[in-house]
């Protein structure tokens, strides 16, 4: 299966979220989303990535874009997750990894020599249309939400 790239139609998802509901492209529909895949709630990376894109949040809703993190954590682990952080963006539970899979992130991965399955760290920006805007891919998560804003704002 190829690579989502830009152009291409942004998979679809309505998936529980934290504080209850569920959240969906298709509700988002006319406005730019970015939408982040990290691999698990509260790991050193994951948590560094997900205070960087709340403290730029105000910056994103300026600019019209909404902001949701996606892992295969469950709902309540991403409750005590953005409590425990102050977090204000929005994270979707993907338990089943539909999404995961869709956007081609469940990928093989090898930590000390060690191979085993896991989800890509990846952004992408989905613009008004539906469409992949943009796509980071095996992201550094250094500086990257104002990379992300800046390009939200460049739409």
């Amino acid at each position: 299966m190829a690579d989502l790239d830009v152009g291409d139609l942004a998979p679809q998802f309505d998936l529980p979220r934290d504080g209850g509901g569920s959240l969906s492209l298709a509700a988002l529909s006319g406005k730019p989303v970015v939408l982040y895949f990290y691999p698990q709630d509260d790991t050193t990376s994951c948590t560094q990535e997900a205070i960087s894109f709340s403290q730029l949040k105000p910056e994103f809703e300026k600019a019209g874009a909404v902001v949701i993190g996606l892992s295969p954590d469950n709902a309540k682990k991403h409750d005590k997750f953005k409590s425990k952080y102050n977090l204000t963006i929005d994270l979707a539970a993907d338990e089943e990894r539909k999404v995961i899979e869709a956007y081609h992130l469940w990928v093989e991965k090898s930590m000390y020599g060690r191979k085993y399955m896991g989800v890509e760290r990846a952004t992408f920006l989905i613009g008004r249309d539906g469409r992949i805007a943009r796509v980071w891919r095996k992201v550094r998560v250094k500086d990257h939400a104002e990379d992300v804003l800046e390009a939200v704002r460049a739409l």
